[in-house]
């Protein structure tokens, strides 16, 4: 392939990996718009219920939720119509054999009106959780407090804090990968200057993501506040949590990550190949390398997804090692298309290894992604129905395109070939320079070159100092421009290169994905939470009219007869009641007087005193019956039947 017909990507080697930094710069934008994350626990029942309507002030609140979370002292908060708190701020755990269960007391004497309950709290995986509902004393009433429009995890915190996470895992793709492509596929690449700032802008990177991350993490879950990121006290609470002290010990783990990478930058490039003391010294990095990388992952599996759920101690180490094949396949890929760009001999053995260790790190990924994908998502239906299984099929399609690429590129590495002699020979006098990658040191090599061969007088002068300056940057210029011509002039290396950055960007959309799914409610627990809602609304109690027959004899001429009493729905909130009085023939009993009570012995409610309106002979009725929870509530009747023979009877029926 001559100059002149030589693609642009090949001539110019900074615009394709500017095209991913922009790229990379739009997803993360994307990313930062989407909304605050699906948690991993909500909330699947409250007492009072939502929108009820109580005729007494309940004692407390209850929440019950889906699974564990973490909740603080100001997690639950009840606020009158008023505005004024309404509860004590003492939150006790009233959880029993595996129910997630959290009440706060209320105050006495609580006027009626509508009550506005909000809460948050921070679920097992590390996700915030919060929600708003209201329930009414008496009769609903207006309010002048305004639930909450953002969920917890939202606003510019949640952006940020969304942003920072991306950060964090392409810095471990750039720093594993671009090690371990160093150590196992090109020794010769610890002395290329690119590729060291590839992989220190990956330990920069997750190193600062981690900080902000820790910093954030505060009004991440709890205000939503930036004033609050300098707020000591929330950071000390932080590093209380199991989030904490992941990213903590990621710091710490990125300290010994430092000496790693200062070593195989600088001692073991400086060996000369071959060498059995920089064999030795490969062997301690890789094995070390491996250590280190091993920790700094499973500082993600010990604190999100992994380690909640079915089977956590196998998803724990499973999540490490598919977290490790990501970095070796991906943050290799990056460092393989950094060198092909930037380095004009780049052997062909460095590649071939590159692919084989690509293949192994996919069949590991697949065998780990399988495991993964039934541990979160659990059936077919999951797959599509949920948020959780749609991302997890984005994905699958973006790896399968990859692998795709992937195939393209080991068909263009078998057919690359050495650059020739001939062509080779002009690019030598800058092989130093050009292995580092930088033009402005080609120039100066050539530069000094082109000084020392400029004419001289006798007195060891220039002749011409402005001429013998122009003749250096003549032949810098052709030096470069031959450098360039000898890279591109091999056809399966540009198509190599062509291919690599394809999966390069398909990467990076991967990674965008993955961070998503990482912040996402797994599909098998919100298929769960659905089908405990449809197993609890089938097994309730059909609402409608429940009627009970209480035999009354009140001892007088007359007073013997039947009370049936109807309650419809039967249900927490208002229902409406009919009360009917017979005779043992089945004729009206027009009583003088008849009054009715509810009590819920197990919750010490009641009695709730109700008057019935005498609407017919034998016959009376109330429109506004307040239930205020569910439960097995004793019926009390009192019938009169003269000035002196008077009776109660009671009988037990169920509400809700």
């Amino acid at each position: 392939m001559t100059t002149a017909t030589a693609p642009r990507l090949g001539a110019s080697p900074v615009r394709p990996l500017s095209a991913l930094v922009v790229l990379l710069g739009t997803l993360i934008g994307l990313l930062a718009a989407a909304g605050p994350a699906s948690a991993h626990a909500a909330l699947i029942a409250s007492n009072p219920k939502d929108g009820a309507v109580v005729a007494t002030a309940p004692a407390e609140v209850t929440l019950t939720f889906s699974e564990q979370i973490a909740m603080g002292d100001d997690s639950i908060r009840v606020l009158e119509p008023s505005g004024k708190r309404a509860d004590t701020a003492r939150i006790r755990d009233l959880g029993t054999g595996g129910t997630v269960m959290y009440g706060v007391t209320l105050h006495g004497g609580l006027p009626d009106g509508t009550y506005t309950v909000a809460w948050q709290a921070v679920s097992a995986d590390s996700h915030p959780v919060s929600g708003a509902f209201t329930f009414s004393i008496g009769a609903p009433s207006a309010s002048t407090v305004a639930l909450p429009d953002q969920q917890a995890g939202g606003g510019a915190v949640g952006v940020l804090y969304g942003i920072a996470r991306y950060a964090a895992y392409a810095g471990f793709v750039l720093l594993a990968g671009g090690a371990a492509f160093v150590l196992l596929c090109w020794r010769r690449g610890a002395a290329v200057r690119p590729v060291q700032r590839l992989v220190v802008t990956g330990w920069v990177t997750l190193t600062a993501a981690t900080l902000a991350m820790l910093l954030l993490r505060g009004p991440y879950t709890a205000s939503g506040s930036l004033a609050d990121v300098a707020d000591l006290g929330a950071l000390g609470d932080v590093l209380e949590t199991k989030t904490g002290a992941a990213l903590v010990s990621r710091l710490l783990l990125l300290g010994a990550a430092a000496l790693f990478v200062a070593v195989l930058f600088g001692a073991y490039a400086r060996r000369d190949d071959g060498t059995q003391e920089k064999r030795d010294l490969a062997f301690g990095l890789g094995l070390g390398g491996t250590v280190v990388a091993a920790g700094i992952a499973a500082t993600w599996a010990l604190s999100e997804h992994a380690s909640t759920g079915i089977q956590p101690g196998v998803a724990m180490p499973v999540d490490v090692l598919h977290l490790l094949a990501v970095a070796l396949w991906l943050g290799g890929l990056v460092t393989l298309l950094t060198a092909l760009h930037r380095v004009p001999d780049v052997e062909r053995a460095a590649v071939l290894r590159f692919s084989r260790v690509a293949f192994a790190s996919v069949v590991v990924l697949t065998a780990t992604g399988i495991y993964q994908s039934w541990r979160q998502v659990g059936s077919w239906s999951a797959l599509t129905g949920t948020r959780y299984g749609q991302l997890l099929l984005v994905k699958i399609g973006l790896v399968v395109v990859m692998v795709a690429v992937a195939w393209l590129s080991r068909r263009w590495t078998l057919r690359l070939t050495e650059v020739t002699a001939s062509a080779a020979a002009p690019a030598e006098r800058t092989r130093e320079a050009g292995e580092a990658g930088d033009a402005d040191e080609v120039e100066t090599a050539v530069e000094a070159e082109a000084a020392a061969e400029a004419p001289e007088t006798e007195g060891g002068a220039s002749a011409d100092p402005e001429r013998a300056a122009q003749l250096a940057r003549q032949r810098a210029a052709v030096a470069t421009a031959e450098r360039r011509r000898v890279r591109d002039a091999d056809g399966e290396r540009t198509g190599l290169r062509r291919s690599v950055l394809v999966e390069a960007g398909v990467a990076v959309v991967l990674l965008a994905v993955t961070t998503v799914l990482t912040s996402t409610e797994p599909g098998r627990t919100e298929e769960e939470a659905r089908g405990a809602g449809e197993r609890a609304a089938a097994t309730a109690p059909a609402a409608g009219p429940t009627e009970i027959s209480l035999p009354f004899d009140t001892g007088g001429e007359n007073g013997q007869g039947t009370l049936r009493l109807s309650l419809d729905p039967a249900q927490p909130g208002g229902n409406e009641m009919h009360v009917w009085a017979e005779t043992p023939g089945g004729d009206p009993l027009d009583a003088p007087e008849l009054k009715v009570s509810f009590t819920l012995t197990a919750k010490q409610i009641g009695p709730l005193p109700i008057t019935p309106d005498r609407v017919a002979p034998g016959h009376w009725s109330a429109s506004a019956v307040q239930i205020p929870m569910p439960g097995e509530w004793q019926v009390k009747v009192t019938v009169r039947t003269s000035d002196f023979d008077q009776t109660t009877v009671d009988e037990t029926i169920q509400i809700g």
